[in-house]
């Protein structure tokens, strides 16, 4: 079966094509037609993980014409790429760090990645209270330097609010003992989008990918294949034969190394990253705040639609897991600064509505706590050719994978060939998000709404503008979903952004999908409860004490 059987179903008599469905699209449905797709020929480059750094390089190598297999032990942007602080930024404080290349490399990355996709890059004021006249001067003198590495241009250079300003402007701050703020332009993101945006455009240049299909073995010296194991179907198998190898399992990178040798030394040192999310009505910002925490550290609090998000913790984690638990040590951390940095009544764990916990995978630095240890990426060969990529930040990806699909070029023996990547619009970034909020205004959505589908869809928001059963099946027929989890929390991500923690939206988002993935009214009802499962897992550490 070819490559456009498999990406486009036919239902109702009528191929689900791209044009159809208003971006590219990805149907993990026919997994035996995937399966067969992973073992039909030997590629030029086989990808182990469906993170921001998998997807990415699938692209890249996908725009430059190699031939390009994904696979993905659970789904897409499962593990690290969807428990961000959801920021294409520059990273201010690897600044202080003394790390100008990395700073260079996110403050122009940004750039690109906000005209590639506008619609998951959104521009947003970061606002950083100051105590003293000297507090302002230092972070003055940092952001020009963070500016003039960047190529920021002047209207978008940084501001200094007076204290009268300050509290003007965000009234929810507590003013008192400030000097005022300075105030700069960085961008919010839905991470998971990013990722599946760079998944669809990497399918619709001709790349394999599935989801729910784990690497179990690889074989031969140098390597040459992966026995896959399909998650979803227990039983189906398939092999992969490339030319090239790409480990880009993120906390995983270790245990894919592993597998290719197992005298390979640990090179990763996981941090866990926690987040909290409040009603906006109890935590009333406007813009992003950076306040101080404990341990000379930052945190972010972020207003999102109908929601404030809070984070996020630095320590050091053990274990790779999906879903790292949330400590009440962690809530109470987040709890602290941000009671102290705003005014009116404090906020109380029980009042949190969702939680996420992230781990990141960084290239360990012994003797360096989580906080101190570089973003900086890194690529190795291990013994049997494999090219693993670990550490780096969600706003360069990009050049992160240009790096490896160079190196992959040379390792087949052809001079490197020129990245597309940075100006070929992502799906869904076709179209000025002006002009698709002034669509969605005609179709009377409430301006809330019509943000956040812009904000997830792009160019394809009107499609979906019908509420979550519409969505839910778009994410079935166009983006890969196989899980109710997998549209409530990483395609609709409802699960941490909607008032209610999207609960309202499990049961019609679950009757949609249900004929489209075959399931039982008992099964319906199961993928319903697994959610609500999951939800009170994470709130359980603020929910269970006063």
């Amino acid at each position: 079966m070819s490559a456009d059987h498999i990406r486009y179903r036919v239902d109702a008599g009528r191929p689900i094509s791209p044009a159809a469905r208003g971006m590219a699209s990805l149907d993990m449905r026919d997994r035996a037609a995937l399966f067969d797709a992973l073992g039909a020929k030997t590629f030029d480059v086989a990808i182990i993980g469906g993170g921001i750094t998998g997807a990415g390089i699938a692209r890249d190598a996908a725009l430059r014409g190699l031939s390009v297999a994904l696979v993905e032990a659970g789904d897409f942007a499962s593990g690290t790429s969807s428990r961000s602080s959801k920021m294409i930024h520059g990273g201010l404080r690897y600044l202080a760090q003394g790390d100008l290349a990395l700073v260079r490399e996110a403050a122009s990355e940004r750039k690109i990645v906000q005209a590639i996709a506008p619609h998951l890059a959104v521009e947003t004021p970061f606002v950083i209270p100051a105590r003293s006249a000297a507090a302002i001067a230092k972070l003055r003198a940092g952001l020009w330097t963070f500016e003039k590495l960047g190529g920021v241009a002047k209207d978008h250079a940084h501001q200094v609010w007076s204290t009268a300003e300050l509290a003007e402007r965000e009234p929810a701050l507590a003013a008192a003992g400030l000097a005022g703020a300075v105030v700069y332009p960085e961008f919010l993101t839905n991470d998971a989008r990013l990722t599946l945006a760079n998944l669809q455009s990497a399918a619709e240049h001709g790349a394999v990918i599935v989801n729910y299909a784990s690497a179990e073995r690889l074989t031969g010296e140098p390597l040459a294949s992966a026995d896959i194991a399909d998650a979803d179907e227990p039983g189906r198998r398939t092999r992969i034969a490339a030319k090239v190898f790409v480990n880009a399992a993120g906390p995983w990178v270790d245990a894919i190394r592993a597998l290719e040798s197992a005298a390979a030394a640990p090179k990763l040192a996981l941090s866990r990253g926690i987040h909290i999310v409040f009603p906006r009505a109890l935590a009333p910002v406007t813009r992003t705040l950076i306040v101080p925490a404990g341990n000379r550290r930052s945190i972010f609090i972020v207003p999102k639609g109908a929601v404030t998000y809070i984070g996020t913790t630095d320590a050091f984690h053990d274990g790779a897991e999906t879903w790292p638990a949330i400590g009440r040590e962690d809530i109470d951390y987040l709890l602290s600064a941000t009671n102290a940095a705003l005014a009116g009544r404090p906020l109380h764990a029980r009042q949190i509505t969702a939680a996420w916990a992230g781990a990141r995978p960084l290239v360990a630095e012994p003797g360096k706590g989580a906080s101190e240890t570089s973003r900086r990426d890194e690529i190795w060969q291990g013994p049997g050719g494999m090219l693993s990529i670990a550490g780096g930040k969600l706003t360069a990806y990009r050049r992160m994978a240009e790096r490896v699909v160079d190196r992959v070029e040379t390792e087949l023996g052809r001079k490197p060939s020129r990245c597309r990547t940075a100006s070929e619009p992502l799906p869904g970034g076709e179209t000025p998000t002006r002009t698709v909020g002034a669509q969605l205004a005609g179709l009377g959505l409430e301006a809330l709404a019509a943000e956040r589908l812009v904000g997830l869809y792009g160019a394809a928001a009107p499609l979906v503008a019908g509420g979550p059963a519409m969505e839910a099946e778009r994410a079935v027929l166009s983006e890969g979903a196989l899980t109710l989890e997998d549209y409530w929390v990483r395609r609709g991500a409802r699960a941490w952004f909607d008032a209610d923690g999207g609960i309202a939206s499990l049961q019609p988002a679950a009757l949609a999908m249900a004929p489209l993935l075959g399931w039982t009214d008992a099964q319906t009802a199961a993928q319903i409860v697994a959610c609500q499962h999951r939800q009170a897992i994470d709130l359980e550490a603020a929910h269970s004490q006063p």
